[in-house]
């Protein structure tokens, strides 16, 4: 589920980013388009060195479908 178009379905490719203050941006769009969505639920809270787990854990959420959001 993004903000902007709602859910997308497809080839995705995700991007979580560290942003400052302790939190990260999850962003999604269909592989190989210019445009990026921003994920519902994102700006995601963020602990140090979890980044990587986050990130998992947002793919297996978009995996398994049904309008995927971030964690909260």
């Amino acid at each position: 589920m993004t903000d902007e178009v709602g859910v997308i379905t497809g080839d995705l490719t995700l991007a979580t980013t560290a942003l400052p203050g302790g939190r990260a941006a999850v962003t999604i769009q269909y592989t190989g388009a210019a445009e990026w969505y921003t994920l519902t639920g994102s700006l995601v809270p963020l602990l140090p060195g979890q980044l990587a787990a986050l990130h998992a854990d947002v793919v297996e959420r978009v995996r398994q479908g049904g309008g995927a959001s971030a964690p909260h």
